[in-house]
């Protein structure tokens, strides 16, 4: 089983929570540069500040181009319609519990808590191969 999908799914969540804090955070600066305690202050072009709205532009073109992949990803494998696919995505991604997935697939708990072990060993497996 490949799983190198959820990896980067994960990478990817981690690197648009990053890049969301960053774009709050130097939006947040520049309403302080334009309309708060710093707009009495010229900038000239050496200041940090000068490059703040191009910064924003990039950090929001690369924040929607990492939410276009993790979209792809899920279009991707929301084809595979495996119960192993069912349970990864509803654990990890959806973050539901197994009884919560075992009641929405019709299977028991118990069948849905062995597969969800299988898992964890396939999965861990891999991670061991990638290294």
């Amino acid at each position: 089983m490949k799983l190198q999908w959820l990896k980067d799914y994960k990478e990817l969540e981690r690197d648009i929570a990053s890049l969301e804090l960053n774009l709050e955070r130097s939006e947040r600066e520049l309403r302080r540069w334009v309309q708060g305690d710093l707009a009495k202050y010229k900038l000239t072009e050496e200041s940090i500040a000068s490059n703040l709205e191009e910064k924003i532009e990039v950090i929001r073109y690369e924040l929607a181009c990492k939410m276009n992949d993790q979209r792809k990803i899920l279009d991707m494998i929301s084809k595979f319609d495996t119960l192993e696919n069912k349970i990864i995505i509803g654990k990890y991604i959806e973050g539901k519990t197994l009884e919560e997935i075992a009641e929405e697939h019709r299977y028991s708990t118990q069948y849905i808590y062995n597969k969800h072990a299988q898992l964890k060993k396939t999965i861990r497996f891999v991670e061991l191969m990638a290294i």
